[in-house]
């Protein structure tokens, strides 16, 4: 019962953690509601708590809150990225790049269409994770090394797809940005191949951090560059640039407690695919 209270715990800082930036990314030109706040706090707490039933880690064990920390932000942004992409309707004349599916830049109306390709989409993502786990459960008699560097960037390169298929067509190709999740997805990988030996766990944890580092970057670091999805948009909520710094201690906090419990994991016990 301890372990499914931590889970859960865990799970709604994750999704605060998404929260967080997302909020102050989107606020200045949508406004702020708590229910949408809360909205990837919520999920990521039932993540959290569904994950943590299933996989039984025990979270009083750095090495393992580090890997379960990362598995549950990337299922909740894969949910919320699915939801906007594929289910969700909403007029798209606010955004410079559009949410909901689109090809170059034209959005595809059709809501039967959109739910057709969201579950070709998801039969290739779990088809996807099937092989990560099948790949996992046989003797390949392969070096670990070897084994991380196959797998440890498959998820940044998903990311990297589906971002340029999104983007590219309305804000041009990008080289650096495209190979950035790969190559962020890997080295991360490479780390958690230290406290797990999950195949999965290493990809999607990779993934998982990716996703948290670069949104941290480019939202923290810039926060007068409106982002992709707003460029050349109106701020029609300008007091959310004052409001907004609200919600910044709590974005630190999580960061500090995820760095805590690297610094942890690696001191205290673990076993990872890579030899300590």
């Amino acid at each position: 019962m301890n372990n499914l209270v931590l889970s859960l715990i865990v799970g709604a800082l994750a999704g605060a953690h998404a929260s967080t930036w997302g909020m102050y990314k989107d606020s200045p030109h949508e406004g702020f509601s708590w229910p949408k706040y809360l909205r990837s706090t919520i999920t990521s707490a039932l993540v959290g708590l569904a994950v943590g039933w299933y996989v039984q880690l025990d979270l009083t064990n750095a090495a393992n809150l580090i890997v379960f920390f990362a598995v549950v932000y990337v299922i909740e942004r894969a949910i919320m990225e699915f939801y906007k992409t594929f289910l969700r309707t909403e007029d798209q004349s606010k955004y410079f790049i559009p949410m909901q599916f689109h090809i170059l830049g034209k959005v595809v109306e059709s809501k039967s269409a959109r739910l057709w390709l969201g579950l070709a989409y998801l039969v290739a993502v779990l088809g996807t994770v099937y092989l990560l786990y099948w790949f996992g459960s046989i003797d390949h008699g392969m070096h670990p090394w070897l084994v991380v560097l196959i797998i440890g960037s498959v998820g940044g390169w998903i990311s990297a797809f589906g971002g340029a298929w999104k983007d590219a067509p309305l804000e041009g190709f990008q080289l650096l940005k495209f190979f950035r999740s790969p190559g962020m997805a890997l080295g991360y990988s490479i780390i958690l191949a230290f406290f797990t030996d999950n195949y999965l766990f290493i990809t999607m944890g990779g993934l998982g951090y990716t996703i948290a580092s670069t949104e941290t970057y480019k939202t923290f670091f810039f926060p007068s560059r409106p982002r992709g999805k707003f460029a050349g948009k109106p701020i029609d909520f300008p007091e959310m640039m004052t409001r907004r710094n609200k919600f910044v201690p709590l974005y630190v906090l999580i960061w500090v407690g995820i760095i805590v419990c690297f610094v942890l994991g690696f001191m205290g016990p673990h076993h990872g695919l890579l030899p300590a």
